[in-house]
């Protein structure tokens, strides 16, 4: 059977919402120094390359 509208609708709006937090994390977390990133797990290469990915709005 396939999903309802509104489980289809909250799933997307979701999905959305999460790409929103994750860019806004990853442009606070570059305003850190590169030793704040590090030791938290992070370097600034893969936050650019994770904030340049295409996205369709």
């Amino acid at each position: 059977m396939s999903k309802s509208f509104f489980r289809n609708a909250f799933e997307r709006i979701t999905a959305a919402r999460e790409l929103q937090a994750r860019r806004y994390v990853g442009n606070v977390l570059l305003s850190f120094d590169d030793e704040t990133l590090k030791s938290l797990g992070h370097n600034r290469e893969d936050l650019k390359r994770a904030g340049q990915s295409a996205y369709p709005f």
